[in-house]
């Protein structure tokens, strides 16, 4: 992994973390504001502790440094798959409830570092080298 890649996975890495981090505090605090904005979106309140567990836990896997640990890189994909279907989700739900681009900012940007972050993550390969290999299909 290049220095160049380092620094742009851990700049996304960090504001995600914090993103999902506080996001999740307020919904587990169940505040009147995030309330609402479910009651708006149609989703029951309980959906507020469950997502702010799930993101408290993504968070937590998506910074421990998995190494060569198989099962700590495949639970990543996983915290990865649920941010990004988390942050989907509400964009779709804002959409569909025809609210502004202000209300879609804060899924948008945490979707666009979710991306971000798993692209540039550190992937152990197969064979057990340290940077990807570009292979193509076609050979």
């Amino acid at each position: 992994m290049t220095k160049r890649n380092k620094i742009i996975y851990w700049i996304a890495t960090l504001w995600l973390s914090l993103g999902m981090v506080s996001t999740g505090i307020v919904q587990l605090l169940r505040l009147k504001e995030e309330v609402d904005l479910f009651n708006h979106l149609g989703y029951p309140v309980y959906f507020l502790t469950m997502l702010g567990v799930w993101k408290m836990l993504g968070v937590v896997i998506v910074l421990v440094p998995a190494g060569s640990q198989r099962f700590l890189n495949v639970l990543k994909e996983w915290a990865y798959a649920g941010f990004f279907f988390a942050m989907s989700g509400a964009l779709f739900s804002h959409i569909a409830m025809g609210d502004s681009m202000k209300e879609m900012f804060g899924p948008l940007l945490l979707l666009i570092l979710t991306v971000v972050s798993w692209y540039f993550r550190p992937v152990l390969p197969a064979d057990g080298s340290s940077d990807r290999k570009i292979v193509s299909v076609n050979q």
